[in-house]
């Protein structure tokens, strides 16, 4: 069974302590049905509240940031943006033992897209297209920077190093020739533009096989946009990604250094081979069909 500890360092809930936070901050909707989400994400753990709530916990503090930036700035990108992202309705504090800061949003429907079974993977890959050309149309005026939106070149070290950790699991010669090559290519020199920075399936929902909503944008922030170009090849089959890249856009130079941050992946594969295999099967297969590209 995979465990529900992803990190050494995080702390690891349960529905009774849920309801005992929800009974002392927000006794509203302490009585609600309480459903812990699966393994939920990598920074959160997630609880369904009732038929409308969705109560979301910090695995770890540096996850804590997320919840404030997403109350502050999501309100403002909603409108702009062609599908739902998630809508924050109340914020707790830290209690019951539990260290952390936590939230309540409102619950979006939907499921996340299958690679082994995508349906319709032309009207996704529009769909995903319009959401990464709407954020990048967004005013970036006193935007942070993105998690994801720097110099390639910062992540030199940690690709190499996970790399090494990966090889067998993956041909780590070849991420490390792709990554080189990304290296070089053109650095973005527009002004900064929004990017989400983490579009994988598991932050993308979805019905009757087109895109519905996008949530977690606990990496989102401005700078080069062209991390987000990189859910061509963790989400859509090969016949798709042509439509995808044609309405996308961006230049040749961005879709050179999206292949490298796919290679960032890489430190995925082997640090959630035992805890997420999941992820670390998301990553494999996304970088190899990278690799098998040429």
């Amino acid at each position: 069974m995979t465990s529900l500890r992803l990190h050494d360092d995080e702390f690891v809930t349960d529905a009774g302590l849920v309801r005992r936070l929800l009974a002392g901050q927000m006794p509203e909707w302490a009585g609600l049905p309480l459903t812990r989400i699966g393994l939920s994400g990598t920074m959160n753990q997630l609880y369904r509240l009732g038929d409308d709530l969705l109560v979301r916990l910090p695995r770890r503090a540096n996850a804590v940031e997320q919840l404030h930036f997403e109350r502050d700035w999501l309100p403002r990108l909603a409108p702009h943006l062609p599908v739902r992202v998630p809508e924050q309705v109340a914020l707790g504090s830290p209690g019951e033992g539990y260290p952390h800061e936590w939230a309540v949003y409102r619950y979006l429907d939907g499921e996340h897209p299958s690679v082994d079974d995508p349906g319709d993977t032309d009207a996704l890959a529009e769909d995903l297209a319009a959401f990464v050309v709407a954020m990048r149309r967004l005013d970036p005026a006193g935007a942070r920077g993105g998690y994801r939106t720097g110099a390639l070149s910062d992540r030199d070290d940690y690709v190499r190093e996970w790399a090494a950790k990966a090889d067998g699991l993956v041909d780590a010669s070849a991420v490390l020739r792709i990554w080189d090559e990304a290296l070089t290519a053109p650095a973005w020199t527009g002004d900064p533009a929004w990017a989400h920075s983490d579009l994988l399936a598991g932050n993308l929902l979805v019905r009757d096989g087109r895109l519905t909503a996008v949530i977690d944008f606990g990496a989102a922030g401005a700078g080069d946009p062209c991390y987000d170009l990189t859910v061509a090849w963790n989400c859509l089959p090969i016949r798709s990604r042509r439509r995808f890249r044609d309405t996308a856009g961006l230049d040749d130079a961005a879709w050179a250094r999206a292949r490298g941050w796919a290679m960032t992946w890489v430190g995925g594969i082997a640090y959630y081979r035992e805890t997420n295999p999941v992820m670390a099967e998301m990553g494999r297969r996304a970088v190899a069909e990278i690799i098998a590209e040429g």
